[in-house]
């Protein structure tokens, strides 16, 4: 702990950056109108920092979870399928079912991503060797892409797949408080007791027999490893859509802080996350005005070259 927790103070200056900048739009309404930019400041720019700093860090636990969990540094929330599972089954809620209480439609992502997660375990199991785990994770992500495209195609309002576009690529923009705790609140709850799976995780990776001769179930600690992934990462894109590469990112610097320790990799991983996550949103509000580029397409354009690295690393690995 004492090694990487100076890395709390970066999400918190940068969520506080995130809050304020812009500032002259601020200090404008503050001279004319304070009360509307009290309004400006709790109403519009608190919901898009609170789920740019959570979302960031739920994905960055979630992906150092899985990875532990799989033994493979391509099992992030995107890759496995998770993110794609629960953006299914959050249209299938909030466009099939005319489902609109936050919460509920949160309820609808985490079995999207809880199904998408089930079938990685049994197409692939728990031990797949790299090749393996991306092609099973990518077979999920694009039949659950696909699925989810043609159900906006047929769904009964005409304008559903326009609506959701923002949405599907990734984005904290005219998001509510009650959105955000219908997000947050389930997510956080999940990744406190994911944390407690930390040494379990760490003793797993030398192997089942190992975890069994502590004490541990390893059976047991997949399964609610496996659902407490859906329920954190499922929430956050019910509400925000699937953001890709940060639960890639973030895992694979933790495990370096952590010394290739994968249990231990998970509270760094989320506080790396949230730093990237809220990096990345900032990156975009101080960018060119009038360009409403969703956060999901620039996480993905940063992160598919690290992707390319691991997949190239594990590849040399196998081949040497």
């Amino acid at each position: 702990m004492t090694r990487w927790w100076p890395l709390l103070l970066m999400p918190a200056l940068l969520a506080a950056l995130h809050l304020l900048l812009p500032a002259a739009p601020l200090i404008e309404l503050q001279r004319g109108d304070p009360g509307l930019a009290t309004l400006l400041l709790t109403e519009i720019r608190l919901p898009r920092t609170l789920l740019a700093l959570g979302y960031g860090a739920v994905i960055g636990m979630t992906g150092a979870a899985l990875q532990a969990l799989f033994a493979n540094p391509l099992a992030s929330p995107d890759i496995t399928g998770s993110s794609s599972g629960a953006a299914l089954g959050a249209v299938l809620g909030g466009y099939w079912f005319g489902i609109v209480n936050p919460l509920a439609l949160a309820g609808w992502g985490a079995g999207g991503a809880a199904v998408a997660l089930l079938a990685l375990l049994l197409l692939a199991g728990r031990r797949a060797e790299g090749a393996t785990m991306l092609l099973a994770g990518l077979a999920i992500a694009l039949a659950a892409g696909a699925a989810t495209s043609l159900m906006l195609a047929l769904a009964p309002s005409p304008f559903a797949f326009y609506d959701a576009f923002d949405w599907l690529m990734g984005s904290f923009v005219d998001r509510s408080l009650p959105q955000t705790a219908a997000a947050l609140v389930p997510a956080t709850l999940a990744c406190a007791f994911l944390a407690r799976h930390a040494r379990a995780l760490d003793l797993m990776a030398l192997g089942d027999d190992v975890a069994a001769s502590t004490g541990f179930a390893p059976r047991r600690i997949t399964v609610q490893v496996v659902v407490l992934s859906a329920i954190a990462v499922g929430t956050c894109v019910s509400v925000c859509g699937a953001i890709g590469f940060v639960g890639l990112l973030a895992p694979f610097v933790a495990r370096r802080i952590t010394r290739g320790h994968p249990g231990r990799a998970l509270l760094p991983a989320a506080v790396i996350g949230a730093t990237l996550m809220i990096l990345a949103d900032l990156a975009l509000r101080l960018g060119p005005p009038g360009r409403a580029i969703p956060v999901g397409v620039l996480t993905t354009v940063a992160g598919t070259p690290l992707f390319l690295w691991i997949v190239v690393t594990m590849r040399r690995g196998v081949t040497s």
